[in-house]
């Protein structure tokens, strides 16, 4: 008789993977980790995995700490009888970096899919930040899927907002932004925005009188520094018009970023690609959808 897929999570994950177990049907096995006094990582699998296909579940929001116990448990995971092993990652690091922009960069999203190629048989993530490459099998040699969050934030903002007004970060934005229009029915503009460094952004935004009585809503892929949507928030309310909702779908929200946006939105949403007081919308249900259909490695 086939064994079920097992779950694994890694620390931190555990929430995530109860909720993808149960869309797949799927068991959940646990993870013993911990660091020796100089630092180095000991790590167990406490749950068999021969003879089992496991997916091994980790969001990379801090991925250099995280990264070794990670690959231990995919190597460990392999060496005990695995029968495949992939990798769940709903926010994928190191893709900021596709390019050398000066001379002696690492170009590290390549070198960091090389290493993920090495060690998983598959990898399923959410709305990576592609910027020069156009698909995730550009980068990694092992079957990919990113899954797209739109139809989850759109069926979130269909239930909670009333009369939403949808309004993407920058032109890069639009077709995401007019993709959860298509499904609310919500009418959608998109800003113009200037960056000149991690923390000095400014935006301006399209004529909004035919929009009256409508609820702000800004929609994001990543919010980190939180500028963006700082931004854009106070020039709403310049304008009289009502204080936002937020919604995000990796929450990374460094520093201070989470509180200064809750002073100036109505209410600040994330999906749960990274675990944080803001998540309100499950990814669960999408990502197992794109585990079923993930080819097998050639």
């Amino acid at each position: 008789m086939t064994q079920a897929p097992l779950i694994l999570p890694m620390p931190g994950n555990e929430t995530f993977a109860r909720q993808l177990a149960k869309a797949r049907k799927s068991d959940v096995g646990s993870v013993e980790t911990r660091r020796f006094p100089d630092g180095e990582t000991y790590l167990r699998l406490l749950t068999p995995v021969a003879g089992r296909a496991v997916d091994i579940v980790a969001t990379l929001a801090g991925p250099d700490p995280d990264f070794l116990r990670l690959a231990f448990a995919a190597d460990a995971a392999r060496s005990q009888g695995a029968e495949r092993v992939r990798l769940v990652a709903p926010y994928l690091a190191y893709m900021r970096q596709d390019k050398a922009f000066h001379p002696g960069e690492a170009v590290t999203s390549d070198t960091f899919a090389r290493i993920i190629s090495s060690l998983f048989d598959g990898i399923v993530t959410v709305d990576p930040h592609l910027h020069r490459r156009l698909a995730l099998s550009e980068l990694y040699t092992i079957p990919a899927a990113a899954v797209q969050a739109a139809p989850a934030l759109a069926d979130w903002i269909a239930a909670e907002v009333d009369r939403p007004l949808l309004i993407g970060p920058d032109s890069e934005s639009a077709q995401w932004v007019a993709a959860i229009a298509a499904r609310t029915g919500a009418p959608w503009v998109v800003m113009e925005k200037t960056r000149r460094g991690d923390f000095d952004v400014s935006v301006a935004l399209p004529a909004l009188d035919d929009h009256g009585g409508r609820i702000p809503v800004l929609v994001d892929d990543i919010a980190s520094s939180g500028r963006t949507m700082l931004a854009a928030a106070q020039l709403l309310a310049a304008r009289g018009l009502a204080r936002p909702v937020c919604a995000v779908v990796h929450p990374l929200f460094a520093g201070d970023a989470f509180a200064r946006l809750q002073q100036v939105a109505a209410r600040v949403v994330s999906c749960d690609s990274v675990p944080h007081p803001s998540n309100a919308i499950s990814l669960a249900p999408l990502v197992a959808e794109a585990l079923a259909t993930l080819p097998a490695r050639p």
